[in-house]
């Protein structure tokens, strides 16, 4: 992509209003532009890290034999009012009305709906266990939405929910949900965190948070030490099997969000408290949607029973902040490769020049063929601003080319993670990033 040609609004001040890092850089690298209270258009740019993100959550949860559907985001209240939830979920909840005097709601989660599909189609047992899950935006009006999409009104979630024939089963899938989960941040590069939780309007008696440690985080968090030292691979997980032992090994250290604390339990941990960002959250809530909602299956011996839930959710907007405030320094955002927008950025120093353009053009064309995804920054901007926005921008690797080097056939590559720079021969460039 030539920057000319690419709809990328850089702001060269740090708006005044945005409180933490996530939300200065996504405003400045034209990631965003906020539309109203926690309401947020995604340019390009960070439309491709969202779609990146989706990406390799679908993957994980695909491999666990989840199945992607899609449900609308606005709701009848008729469900709500059914599973009992309608006048319990709060001022959080958009109550809207269409124009036959109708009552809907913009959807904050999709119990209910997905309760009611399964009920629709599934009426034995040998129809679980089943797991549907989709990424779709949702509503919740915060009394105060704040730092950027950290915290907005309007956010991108994937959610999932589980069906099975008793709570034995259901904890299985419980488990296999927490794993993929920990694959997933694995994946984006970050340390998750596994915290004992309360369960909040979704209700139930089991729950977790996925929480990423961060000075900016929302809530004060306390883990283990020993937790945070351990090396975890998932690789070689396999969904089929009892899970249970390695999720008991992965609960097993102490690891509790602030309302869960209790001090009388840390005397003999080395303890680390800090703050932290929630980036997933896992329910199991047993039968209580399924009773109110009659979403019941014939059992083996021909009687009926309410099927077990749960339900699991990841932020996928939240996740956008979340691994910028985990990955910057004081020039910028640096990606992680897997969610990078772009993989390089191509910096022509003096288009003017007519060795470095067409250097250029020929880098840009065979890293594309390469199928690398590149930016090629073809402005005629001063060399110092080119470099200080490819910076700001944080791709993971540039290719600087000027008019010195390139008569002696050279140009530099430079690291934005390490900050190395080094000089690589024209012909060689193909080379280096086959490697990488």
């Amino acid at each position: 992509m030539f920057l000319t040609k690419y709809f990328l609004p850089l702001l060269k001040e740090i708006p005044k209003d945005a409180q933490i890092t996530s939300h200065r850089l996504m405003l400045r690298c034209g990631m965003i532009k906020q539309d109203s209270a926690g309401i947020y258009s995604w340019l390009p740019l960070g439309n491709k890290v969202l779609a990146k993100i989706s990406k390799i959550v679908k993957e994980e949860q695909d491999k666990t034999g989840a199945h992607e559907i899609l449900m609308p985001t606005i709701q009848s209240s008729d469900l709500w009012k059914e599973s009992g939830r309608y006048e319990d979920y709060g001022l959080e909840m958009l109550r809207i009305k269409d124009r036959h005097k109708r009552s809907l709601l913009y959807g904050p989660t999709n119990e209910e709906m997905v309760t009611d599909i399964f009920r629709t189609h599934i009426k034995s047992y040998r129809g679980l266990p089943l797991n549907l899950y989709h990424i779709q935006w949702k509503f919740r009006d915060e009394v105060r939405p704040r730092f950027g999409v950290m915290r907005g009104r309007e956010f991108l979630m994937k959610d999932a929910y589980s069906f099975d024939v008793d709570e034995k089963r259901a904890q299985h899938s419980y488990n296999k949900m927490f794993i993929s989960y920990l694959k997933i941040f694995q994946r984006l590069g970050l340390t998750a965190i596994p915290m004992e939780a309360d369960t909040g309007p979704i209700g139930g008696d089991r729950s977790h948070e996925f929480v990423i440690l961060a000075e900016t985080g929302e809530s004060k968090v306390y883990c283990d030490s020993k937790f945070l030292k351990m090396k975890l691979t998932f690789d070689d997980v396999d969904y089929n099997k009892d899970l249970q032992e390695l999720v008991d090994k992965l609960t097993s250290f102490y690891a509790v969000t602030d309302e869960k604390h209790d001090p009388q339990k840390t005397k003999n941990i080395d303890l680390t408290e800090t703050r932290g960002i929630e980036v997933g959250h896992i329910f199991y809530f047993g039968t209580k949607y399924s009773k109110a909602m009659g979403a019941e299956v014939a059992l083996s011996n021909g009687s009926m029973a309410p099927v077990h839930m749960g339900s699991y959710g990841v932020g996928i907007s939240r996740l956008v902040a979340a691994l910028i405030e985990a990955n910057h320094d004081n020039l910028g955002i640096i990606w992680p490769h897997s969610i990078a927008p772009f993989d390089i950025g191509i910096i022509n120093l003096s288009v003017e020049d007519s060795i470095c353009n067409e250097i250029s053009h020929k880098i840009y064309e065979k890293l594309q063929l390469l199928g690398k995804e590149v930016l090629y920054d073809d402005t005629n901007e001063r060399a110092g601003v080119k470099m200080s926005n490819m910076d700001l921008l944080g791709f993971p690797w540039q290719i600087i080319i000027g008019p010195r080097l390139a008569k002696s056939s050279h140009c530099e590559i430079k690291n934005r993670s390490s900050g190395e720079v080094i000089q690589v021969k024209f012909d060689k460039i193909l080379d280096f990033f086959k490697e990488r």
